[in-house]
């Protein structure tokens, strides 16, 4: 004989239902967020209030914040990157007009950063970014703000080493004054650190502390440049360079160096300067020095696609 549930007994079955109905629904609302690292939920939290350019290029080659759009690309496709997508450049460049943000002469102090995928062609040097002067006033390759590219043709590379080399100038008193440093030259593992990394995706920082006079390159969020050439001086006593100072009229220039071959007329090819063959990911371009740790922070969290 079929039993019949009483008014007590269905209002039981209903509690115990909507009960363990609820009790699911809590279980996947409360789960607990990823941990920040060093402070930062995410990587466009770090430096955010300096952060003057970011080129995420996840299926785009526009700079993000103010949607520029570039005048001249060459070599151009996406494929998987870091986060999203990555630009593919086979032997391939980028060229932007003047982006506002961007085009300040007292600069002062730099940080960019950006994701490498690249190997050692054992001929010439590649550059990743550069804010270089306008394609009409810049005379040589390395007049620009910011230069940051790699020795692939360097004489001691090695199949699964990068030679990181950035460079930065300033026209603060007038003429050009500037520096650059280098993973490479003097003791090993003591002056400079190895990086180990071709085809792989590395994290490749340059920064420049006009305050110091700094100049510092970080690989996968460990400081790898050269002690003996970080400080920058000029004069006799010698002073630090301080501040960038630039004219106007930068632009900004990805996977090339800027001569005749990628816009710039009055700046020669020189024949050990190749472009780009391989990816580029999250190019990111702050108005400030970041610390060791930002740098740090920020390698781990875009490495977690955060």
């Amino acid at each position: 004989m079929k039993k019949i549930l009483t008014g007590s007994a269905l209002g039981i079955l209903f509690v115990i239902l909507t009960g363990a109905f609820f009790a699911s629904c809590k279980k996947k609302d409360t789960i607990a967020p990823p941990s920040p690292i060093g402070g930062f939920n995410n990587s466009n939290e770090v430096g955010a209030s300096n952060l003057k350019a970011h080129w995420t290029l996840d299926g785009s080659l526009n700079e993000s914040i103010s949607s520029t759009a570039p005048t001249t690309s060459a070599g151009t496709s996406f494929v998987t990157g870091v986060k999203g997508q990555a630009v593919n450049l086979a032997n391939g460049y980028i060229l932007y007009p003047v982006i506002a943000a961007l085009n300040t002469a007292n600069i002062g102090s730099v940080t960019v950063s950006a994701w490498i995928k690249t190997d050692n062609n054992g001929s010439q040097a590649t550059d990743v970014f550069s804010l270089t002067q306008g394609t009409a006033a810049q005379t040589d390759w390395n007049t620009g703000v910011v230069t940051m590219y790699l020795e692939t043709g360097h004489a001691i590379t090695t199949d699964d080493t990068l030679v990181l080399h950035s460079a930065f100038s300033t026209y603060a008193t007038g003429p050009r004054l500037g520096g650059d440093n280098i993973n490479d030259y003097g003791v090993r593992e003591t002056d400079f650190k190895t990086v180990k990394g071709t085809n792989k995706w590395v994290h490749y920082v340059m920064r420049y502390d006009g305050v110091g006079s700094n100049i510092d390159i970080f690989a996968n969020g460990v400081l790898v440049s050269n002690n003996n050439f970080r400080h920058r001086t000029t004069g006799n006593p010698p002073v630090g360079i301080g501040p960038i100072v630039t004219t106007l009229g930068t632009q900004a220039l990805i996977g090339a160096f800027a001569n005749v071959a990628s816009g710039f007329p009055g700046s020669t090819t020189q024949a050990w300067q190749g472009k780009f063959t391989g990816s580029i990911d999250e190019i990111r371009f702050w108005n400030t020095a970041l610390s060791d740790a930002d740098i740090s922070s920020l390698y781990q969290l875009e490495l977690a696609g955060r």
